[in-house]
């Protein structure tokens, strides 16, 4: 299939309009046009339902969206390998959550930069779903995750627990539950939280922020659940405090990478990332 008719359905889907598809794409909105109705029929099946007000996904297009979104990405994925051929051995694709790129996996880029020079490094922030996705289409080589499921031919390594702890700004004196802030950690954490404590779950602020949320509690009194990997420097600068007695939480972390694999290649690779998970601690 033709790469451009691809990326001409999802923009259509992104924008639901064949005119401002067109005018993204830079191209005419006849042009929009003939490649969905070629798509069309090729599958033989209506993708965008068309009306006065735009043009909206059918079933069928909804059944393929999530394909064509994948045959972009090996597209992308197969033009940096092959464009990278002559300079590097090899390339290796790295996803995990923008919170565990934070001081931890930033820190095994260098670590491999160093060490393992000859091979090029793509990393990406990205939600579960989508990097077990892209496992599976074989766009990404390895990933690091909180709640990697069993994707089918690949190998599930637990790397550390990650502790949620309660850190505060505010004096002892000066702490009301009114200055608490949830900060969202995902849905294993949400759960915990909420079973524990069921009378904050709605508080009048809500970050879904990640690590970036430490900089509202050191210019706030206030109190919130983050990594204790990356607030223990704050503790012991005394910038921030965990209450006597406060609840922790953890989530097991876990890299994933195929069962199949040159064991020579990715052997390095996977033992820097055990020993970055050791010095965390």
């Amino acid at each position: 299939m033709d790469i451009a008719l691809a990326r001409t359905f999802l923009m259509v889907a992104e924008t639901g309009s064949f005119i401002d598809a067109a005018r993204k794409m830079n191209v005419t909105q006849s042009t929009v046009s003939a490649r969905i109705k070629g798509l069309e029929d090729m599958f033989g099946r209506t993708l965008f339902d068309r009306s006065k007000n735009g043009a909206a996904l059918t079933g069928a297009g909804e059944q393929f969206q999530k394909h064509a979104l994948a045959l972009v990405r090996v597209w992308q994925h197969a033009q940096l390998e092959v464009g990278l051929a002559g300079q590097h051995r090899d390339h290796l694709a790295v996803g995990a959550p923008a919170t565990l790129w934070d001081g931890f996996l930033l820190k095994w880029i260098s670590w491999l930069r160093g060490n393992v020079p000859d091979i090029a490094i793509s990393a990406s922030a990205s939600l579960p779903a989508v990097m077990i996705q892209r496992l599976l289409e074989g766009t990404l080589d390895l990933a690091i995750m909180y709640e990697p499921g069993q994707p089918p031919g690949f190998a599930i390594e637990h790397l550390f627990d990650e502790e949620y702890v309660l850190v505060t700004s505010a004096p002892a004196r000066r702490r009301h539950q009114s200055d608490y802030v949830f900060v969202d950690w995902g849905p294993a954490f949400q759960a915990d939280h909420t079973a524990a404590f069921p009378e904050l779950n709605n508080t009048g602020v809500n970050l879904d922020l990640g690590s970036m949320g430490i900089d509202y509690l050191l210019t706030n009194e206030a109190s919130g659940y983050f990594p204790r990997r990356l607030v223990k420097n704050h503790v012991n600068r005394r910038r921030l405090s965990i209450p006597a007695r406060s609840r922790s939480f953890t989530s097991p972390v876990y890299m994933v990478y195929p069962e199949a694999r040159d064991e020579e290649a990715y052997e390095p690779i996977l033992q820097g990332l055990r020993q970055a998970s050791k010095r965390l601690f």
